[in-house]
């Protein structure tokens, strides 16, 4: 016999079989937290076109005297300083020599002025209304055999406007007021945004194309810039379209690349036509100053500039620069810009012009 717990039991008696063990319960899984949803990514509209300065008051004559406001006065008020009941003599033609190279018209323009001055009127005593109205008359005399508006060739299907200048002088938007233009004309006009370093510049000029109902052909940003001149040029020829405008960058901190892009564009362009671009225009700003020749010069280099607009004179004291260019160069200046507004950039007047830089109604 065997002493159990609680009791006796014989040896011989089978030992019962021992419950199978329950099985271990499963750990029980962190609460997983559920997936955050994925952010909803909604596309933003393209941006709405930008509204159009409206255009002051008062007809073009009236805007023109008050663009060139700034640079008449500085004129007005030094002439009349120096023509005071005193004779023209060395003297006061030294001085006004250099009030007028310091109202931008440069030192060769300055010289030939005082000199046709003096020739008829040395020792002569003479007032400032005086002075201004030679000078006016002078200066439009300069300025009449390059005054030459813009006129599409109609022959031409497309008529190809390649338009060249520095970044922040008004290239997309004398693009967009031309095109404003010419479309009212009736006239049919492509853009093409060869400016494809610059997100903001193919913006600009489709918010253009949008206000002008103009195609524009554009591509992503960092796009091959005369792959695209050669698209917008074949789409164009394809669409019977008169005229092409084509953008283009400016980056001139960085001369050689952008003679090397802009002579391509031109070599792709001429692939097409032989003849194109039948017109290469150079926009100025007209508060650079002096600086504009430096521009003209190297964009002639570049692709052989055949016309030039002159923007910003409304914010400018500098509008005499023109005078300095036309004498230098003796490229047509097609337009001039003194506002914001579509109606704000207009073929270029020289009596117009002369008599409004020299303060005169």
């Amino acid at each position: 016999m065997i002493k159990l717990w609680g009791g006796w039991k014989s040896a011989a008696e089978p030992k019962p079989e021992a419950a199978p063990e329950a099985p271990a319960p499963a750990p029980v899984p962190a609460p997983v937290p559920p997936p955050e949803p994925a952010p909803v990514v909604v596309a933003e509209p393209p941006p709405a076109p930008a509204p159009e300065a409206p255009a002051p008051s008062g007809g073009w004559l009236s805007r023109l005297r008050q663009g060139l406001a700034k640079s008449s006065s500085k004129l007005t008020e030094g002439i009349s300083g120096i023509f005071v009941s005193r004779r023209l003599d060395d003297a006061t033609l030294e001085e006004l020599e250099d009030l007028l190279i310091g109202a931008d018209l440069g030192p060769i323009t300055a010289a030939h002025l005082t000199q046709a001055l003096a020739q008829n009127r040395f020792g002569k005593v003479m007032s400032g209304d005086e002075v201004r109205r030679i000078l006016a008359d002078d200066i439009a005399a300069l300025l009449e055999p390059v005054a030459e508006p813009l006129v599409p060739d109609p022959a031409l299907k497309p008529h190809v406007v390649l338009v060249v200048g520095v970044n922040g002088t008004g290239k997309t938007t004398t693009i967009g007021k031309l095109a404003r233009q010419w479309r009212d004309e009736g006239r049919s006009v492509m853009l093409a945004a060869g400016d494809t370093f610059r997100a903001a510049a193919v913006s600009q000029l489709k918010i253009w194309g949008e206000r002008t109902g103009c195609p524009v052909v554009a591509r992503e940003t960092g796009a091959d810039a005369a792959g695209l001149a050669f698209d917008a040029l074949e789409r164009a020829r394809r669409e019977g379209t008169e005229i092409l405008m084509i953008d283009t960058a400016g980056r001139l901190q960085n001369k050689t690349d952008l003679m090397g892009e802009l002579q391509k564009m031109v070599r792709v362009i001429r692939k097409l036509d032989p003849d194109a671009p039948h017109t290469v225009l150079l926009t100025l700003d007209a508060t650079t100053g002096q600086n504009a020749h430096a521009q003209v010069e190297v964009f002639q280099e570049m692709v052989g500039v055949t016309g030039l607009i002159l923007t910003k004179l409304d914010g400018s004291a500098r509008g005499g620069v023109l005078v300095g260019l036309a004498q230098k160069y003796g490229l047509p200046v097609h337009a001039i810009g003194v506002g914001e507004g579509a109606g704000d950039l207009r073929p270029f007047e020289p009596t117009a012009f002369a008599r409004s830089l020299m303060g005169l109604g």
